[in-house]
This record gives C-alpha cells, structure tokens and sequence, in this order.
C-alpha cells in the first residue's frame, strides 16, 4: 500500500507514524538508528509490504493490471488501494480525513530533521499539494501517477491505469474492502507485540 493506507495502519502512536511513513527510505538494519517508537514503524511499514505482496485479493487486484504494467503492476494496486481508502474514509475512521491529512503534515513538519534525506526532498510538495488527501479523487490519482512515473521507472501509462480503475471500480472497491480490514487487524496485532 501506498502512504495513506501505511499512515493510517499505524495507530494513534506518532513514532509509530513517522517511521511507517519513511520505511521505504530506511533500508537494512540502518532502522537501529531511530528512537524505539520510529524503529517500530519502519518495521511495521515492512510488515505491512510484507502482508500484501502475499495477500491473494491483492494479488488479484494487481492480476488486472499486468497486462500493462508486469512487474509494476503491484506499485499500481498499492496506488489504486490509498484512492480506494481516501474515497471511501469515513469507512475505516471517524476522523475527517482532511483532518487527519492535516494532522500528519503537522507531525511530519516538527519531527522534519528526523526525516531520510529524500523524504525531506519531496514532504513540502506532498504538503503544499495536499497529495494525501487529493487520492480520493481520481484526478488527484491520476496527478500521482504521471508524477511517479516521471520520476522513476513506473511506465508511463497513467491514462490506462485509471481507464482500468474505472472500468473495474466496483471490483477493485470489493477487493480492497475484504483485504483492507484484515490489514487492520495484522497492524493491531503487531503493535500489540
């Protein structure tokens, strides 16, 4: 899943938030550096990678997009999946989401020099931008993909990727509505450890 979905999976616990949301950027063991509540995070963001990738609904989402995407096609499913949480938020929180959204820019911002380098290179524009919460929109989606795949290796098909969500969307909401709350309950469970 992509930054929202990991946001939300961590709790109330705003150590635990941090390093979930940086744990793409913390690779190896290099996590031993962070303050316990941080390390935790990371290993919850890895846990939580760890989970989908093995997860069979998530698989089946990410079967739809293959076609196009092959070995992106998960990066895909993860993208669709925080689109398919932020639309459909007041599911899963009582928190309004741009409430929520805001809540981790101000967290994000005083725990700043906390940050990976190249976490601190993209926050103001994922701050500015409003790119968390813009995912329930498709729009939103759509800007974020065309920006990763400017930015990385992600094939530029953004028109497909979203021509495939639509055209599947009820399909891709039933997928992420059986696969979401078991992520939940793993989070949990985790933390609980």
């Amino acid at each position: 899943m992509n930054y929202l979905a990991h946001l939300f999976l961590s709790g109330n616990d705003h150590h635990v938030m941090i390093g979930n949301f940086i744990g793409d950027y913390v690779k190896g063991n290099r996590y031993d550096k962070y303050a316990p509540g941080i390390r935790k995070g990371i290993l919850l963001h890895r846990r939580i990678d760890e989970f989908t990738d093995k997860h069979a609904v998530v698989k089946q989402s990410a079967s739809m997009l293959y076609d196009h995407y092959g070995r992106y096609s998960g990066i895909i499913t993860d993208m669709f999946y925080d689109h398919l949480l932020a639309s459909g938020w007041e599911i899963y929180s009582d928190t309004d989401l741009s409430d929520f959204v805001s809540g981790v820019h101000k967290l994000l911002l005083h725990n700043y020099f906390k940050l990976p380098a190249r976490v601190k290179g993209f926050l103001p524009f994922l701050i500015k931008n409003r790119g968390l919460e813009n995912y329930k929109n498709i729009s939103g989606l759509h800007r974020a993909l065309t920006i990763m795949s400017n930015r990385s290796s992600l094939p530029a098909k953004t028109d497909v990727a979203i021509k495939i969500l639509e055209e599947n969307y009820e399909e891709f909401r039933n997928q992420f509505n059986t696969f979401f709350p078991e992520a939940i309950k793993m989070s949990e469970e985790f933390l609980r450890e």
